[in-house]
């Protein structure tokens, strides 16, 4: 099956190491709270937390970490997060879809449309840019699931569970599903006794629009900064990344 590496959400090299693991925690430690939140601290009886506590392994969270993350979130007391999505677009027409998880909406909403307007884009209005995206189900498996196994009835048994493309990267196989078959996915996998790196909703644009190098890493400077910012989770966009641009990525 033919993969879907040139639609991929463009990630930048940011930072040292400890950075970007700390933001990755951060990120797993909200998803915690809005499963726990949403349908309580069992994760048998629970989806949500276990795709969050899958999560929390794929970036190696210590164990004592997720369970004081569930405990704390099972007080009622403690802060909650809301999930809040914002689109804009980029110089050069580059659509921008940013998802968030914040306890404060008024703090996140400011610094989004700051950075928009800060580098010349332009904040739109919610379900303005969302037809430009596919919704799309993403998970990462280590090549590893498939010591002792046929990998053509390996696929198959995928593609029962709802996969639309299978991708093989270097040390890992990425699933893709639309997103009615998210969960359809994660009962195959559990199924198969397979425990994912990750599964994650991505938002996969339709087409890709081509700039040149410049304008392009200026658009993935701006992705960059959104990245940065400790309320934004995701941040999608539509510029093709061209072997030039790329070529110009990896020289820097």
């Amino acid at each position: 099956m033919s993969g879907h590496s040139k639609w991929s959400t463009i990630k930048r090299k940011k930072g040292a190491l400890d950075a970007k693991r700390a933001k990755l925690f951060t990120r797993v430690l909200k998803e915690i709270n809005v499963a726990v939140k949403d349908g309580g601290p069992d994760p048998e009886a629970n989806p949500r937390l276990r795709l969050a506590i899958a999560n929390a392994k794929g970036v190696n969270m210590p164990k004592d970490n997720v369970a004081r993350a569930i405990s704390k979130a099972s007080d009622k007391d403690s802060e909650s997060y809301q999930e809040v999505t914002y689109e804009g677009y980029a110089p050069g027409g580059i659509a921008i879809f940013v998802e968030a998880t914040t306890d404060n909406l008024n703090r996140t909403v400011a610094n989004v449309r700051a950075i928009f307007n800060k580098t010349g884009g332009s904040l739109g209005t919610n379900g303005s840019l969302e037809f430009l995206f596919d919704r799309k189900g993403v998970f990462t498996l280590e090549q590893a699931v498939l010591e002792g196994k046929d990998r053509d009835e390996f696929e198959m048994e995928l593609i029962d569970g709802g996969a639309e493309e299978v991708e093989d990267q270097e040390d890992t196989i990425v699933i893709y599903t639309s997103f009615e078959d998210f969960g359809n996915m994660q009962r195959k996998l559990e199924e198969l006794a397979i425990e994912a790196k990750s599964a994650e909703l991505q938002r996969i644009p339709n087409s890709t629009n081509e700039l040149d190098v410049d304008a392009g890493k200026k658009v993935l400077n701006i992705v960059e900064r959104f990245e940065e910012d400790d309320d934004v989770n995701q941040v999608f966009h539509n510029l093709e990344l061209t072997d030039e641009l790329q070529a110009a990525l990896e020289a820097e």
